[in-house]
């Protein structure tokens, strides 16, 4: 899902408070700030949006939102309109907080313990959450493959292992192989096979390691197999959960 903003309604944000406990000088954060961080709201930054309200940007949901702390210090959250009904702030949003979660992400991404799958010099990089089991993640790898063998494509395959009983032990064949990307190659070669030889014991370390992938997986908010994450030329990242339809490949891959 790219960092794009859902159009959201302003809405009233479910604290209100009184007259009494307005907001008190612009340098003391407003109370209703507080409370909705205790709600789970990451509060990033505040910004400037006029006369008479305080703004902030934070994360809710794992999407970008803007909150508007009014004089009497309620608030309201969601997107802020102009008189033609356009909306305001997507820019503002946009530079303080989907470019730098997308930053964020896509450092994490690449400190994983990933496996390279195409030409190291290809333009376009692409990361996906991959179960040695997972019959759509074989899909996506075999859908590929024009864009990997024509070196347009590197696939980063970060292994995870909830499918099946014996995904945690194939992960640790595929990563503890002598060359990984051909131990994956030859897992997704023989997947009606039934794929790669589990390894017959998963160590400590690459049982965190896999644990470590599947809180990033779940962290950039994918629930299943495969994850693919992809970035555009601004530097926003794009996130498909599951096999991409046939009509969105060129949008995942780019163009043939």
């Amino acid at each position: 899902m790219l960092l794009k903003r859902a159009f959201f309604p302003l809405i009233m944000v479910p604290l209100m408070l009184g007259a009494g406990q307005a907001q008190a000088e612009s340098a003391k954060q407003p109370e209703v700030i507080d409370a909705l961080k205790e709600q789970g709201v990451e509060i990033m930054q505040e910004f400037d949006a006029g006369e008479h309200v305080r703004a902030f940007v934070g994360l809710a949901g794992g999407q970008p939102v803007a909150v508007y702390v009014l004089p009497d210090g309620s608030a309201v959250a969601g997107t802020r309109l102009n008189a033609k009904g356009e909306m305001m702030d997507e820019q503002t949003l946009d530079e303080l907080v989907a470019k730098p979660m997308s930053d964020r992400d896509w450092a994490a991404l690449e400190s994983s313990t990933w496996v390279r799958d195409g030409a190291e010099d290809a333009p376009r990089v692409i990361y996906t959450f991959t179960d040695a089991n997972c019959p759509y993640c074989h899909m996506f790898w075999e859908a590929a493959r024009p864009w990997v063998d024509a070196g347009k494509v590197q696939l980063r395959h970060v292994l995870v292992g909830v499918i099946a009983q014996d995904s945690p032990a194939k992960a640790a064949a595929i990563l503890a192989a002598t060359d990984p990307s051909a131990a994956l190659t030859e897992n997704e070669i023989k997947f009606d096979e039934g794929g790669i030889t589990p390894a017959k014991n998963v160590s400590e370390d690459m049982q965190q390691t896999l644990e470590d992938h599947q809180l990033l997986m779940v962290s950039l908010g994918f629930r299943g197999t495969p994850g693919i994450v992809v970035r555009d030329d601004d530097g926003l990242i794009k996130k498909y959960n599951g096999m991409p339809r046939a009509e969105a490949l060129t949008e995942v891959l780019g163009p043939r």
